[in-house]
């Protein structure tokens, strides 16, 4: 692991600065630096778990909390930068899903696939990114608000084949934010459950719970005709039962 420990002392972005041009060059390595820090905190969660404390997680990083604290307001700005990394890899898997050249139930079920692929893939990272009460105090308000913004931008994504589906029903496509925004809420409860179910995020456990990609298409039979899944599975569902 690269160490992040050396850091350009404090005070480089103070008004006395100079140029415009010094103060962009000092914006662009403030931003990469904090990027390097999120990625070294995002490591250090998916090895160590998402209950580090803050001296924790800068000793994993290899570098000092002072300088965490320099890029990051609390606890709850560093879960914000990590859960931006995710959502940097997810956005170009949930665009080509969301624009694919299928039918919007094939779109949808590739969508629920890449969330669940993420959480099974890192399922220290999914708890840390959409936890909230981690941060100092009077941090709630901005993680909930932080939480949103991942919901959101998902849902964002989520919305464009439903809304093909209401169009191509005569009904409102503008319907379709509200449910995206349903999609997305239904697909994260049950993600939360599966991991409590199986804490690991491991395909094969001792009482066969159902791996990702098999839980990606009973979340998708579950949106898509609701409890007539459970009375007519698909046979992608009967494979995995």
């Amino acid at each position: 692991m690269n160490s992040v420990t050396a850091d350009p002392g404090p005070g480089r972005d103070s008004a006395d600065e100079g140029t415009d041009g010094r103060s962009r060059r000092w914006d662009a390595h403030r931003a990469e630096r904090r990027r390097v820090l999120a990625r070294a905190a995002r490591r250090a969660v998916h090895h160590s778990g998402p209950d580090l404390s803050m001296d924790e997680l800068a000793a994993a990083m290899e570098t000092s909390k002072s300088i965490v604290y320099r890029y990051f307001a609390d606890k709850a700005g560093l879960q914000s930068a990590v859960g931006e990394l995710v959502l940097e890899e997810m956005a170009e898997a949930f665009d080509a899903a969301a624009h694919a050249d299928s039918e919007p139930r094939e779109r949808l079920r590739a969508m629920v696939g890449v969330y669940a692929s993420m959480i099974a893939r890192s399922p220290h990272v999914y708890r840390f990114i959409t936890r909230t009460g981690d941060g100092a105090a009077g941090s709630g308000g901005a993680q909930l608000a932080e939480l949103s913004l991942f919901q959101a931008t998902i849902s964002a994504s989520v919305e464009i084949p439903l809304r093909d589906v209401l169009a191509a029903a005569g009904s409102d496509p503008r319907l379709a934010s509200a449910w995206a925004v349903g999609v997305v809420g239904f697909v994260r409860g049950v993600g939360d459950r599966w991991l409590g179910d199986n804490p690991t995020g491991t395909a094969d456990t001792s009482d066969d719970r159902p791996s990702a990609d098999t839980l990606a298409d009973l979340v998708t039979d579950w949106l898509w005709r609701g409890a007539g899944a459970f009375l007519h599975p698909t046979s992608s569902s009967r494979e995995h039962s």
